[in-house]
């Protein structure tokens, strides 16, 4: 037989599989990074989506909060120091949660943000009543909030909290009408307020299911408070090192958490 007649040789078998190989290996390769730009995309789309959800309903309510010094707001102050994440509750004109009927219920209801037990966001909009159509308790303007809906400003169970499970550290801080940004409020309270900067950091379930609840909190320690003075910007850029630091945990959840600031300017003091 001649040798142009003959098959495949060994070498040539081996240098095909070779080849082929590489291709395989090479394709796997590329499915995976693909895959893995996918997932991470969808993480943070998912997380920019509830953030976004959070935020809008915030602007909402901080645009139509009842802005008068005889109404009592309760905030983060010089003599309510709130290490970790903050709380916050005052009274808005939006729609809360009411099993009322429409005569009633009245135009104002008790808002309030916290971080709960399991590191979890929650927002509570509570709708009030007339004073004296119901036995519920109302608006009244010579009591505080503290004193009339204890849930609003403790770490007490209250079935009008809504979750918002990826959130799970919440800080605010003032800025004045004269562009001064502080930790506490001005002499006048909330009168005397431009606006409110909120800052959250949020982590998609998938990366949360890496973490405990009690990891999930040590990752929220390490986010520190607003200090008076932190220039504009400069505390989510101090949260994002803080994040970059954290090597005990898993990266891939770490790298799951996004971070979020918005200023929400409050409307003129209501007459």
């Amino acid at each position: 037989m001649k040798r142009g007649d003959s098959g495949i040789t060994l070498v040539e078998l081996v240098v095909a599989v070779s080849v082929l190989s590489l291709v395989v290996v090479f394709v796997s390769r590329l499915t995976n990074s693909a895959a893995s730009i996918a997932t991470t995309g969808q993480k943070q789309i998912d997380s920019d989506a509830q953030a976004r959800q959070l935020l809008d309903s915030m602007a909402i309510d901080f645009t139509q909060m009842v802005k008068r010094p005889d109404v009592d707001t309760y905030l983060k102050s010089a003599t309510n120091t709130q290490v970790g994440s903050d709380q916050i509750a005052f009274y808005s004109t939006v729609s809360g949660y009411s099993t009322l009927t429409s005569t009633q219920r009245s135009a104002v209801s008790l808002v309030a943000y916290r971080v709960n037990a399991t590191t979890r966001f929650e927002r509570m909009a509570k709708g009030l009543v007339w004073n004296g159509a119901t036995p519920d308790t109302p608006m009244v303007y010579w009591a505080t909030i503290a004193s009339k809906f204890p849930t609003a400003t403790t770490a007490a169970a209250d079935s009008d909290y809504e979750e918002a499970s990826q959130v799970f550290r919440f800080e605010y801080y003032y800025l004045f009408e004269d562009g001064t940004l502080s930790a506490t409020p001005p002499s006048s309270g909330v009168p005397g307020t431009a606006a409110i900067v909120v800052d959250v950091a949020a982590i998609d379930d998938k990366s949360r299911g890496l973490l405990t609840d009690a990891q999930v909190a040590q990752v929220a320690g390490a986010l520190t408070d607003y200090a008076t003075g932190t220039a504009p910007g400069a505390l989510i850029a101090d949260w994002q090192t803080a994040l970059n630091a954290i090597t005990a945990l898993p990266r891939p959840a770490i790298s799951g958490i996004r971070l979020y600031e918005r200023y929400f300017y409050l409307a003129p003091p209501n007459l």
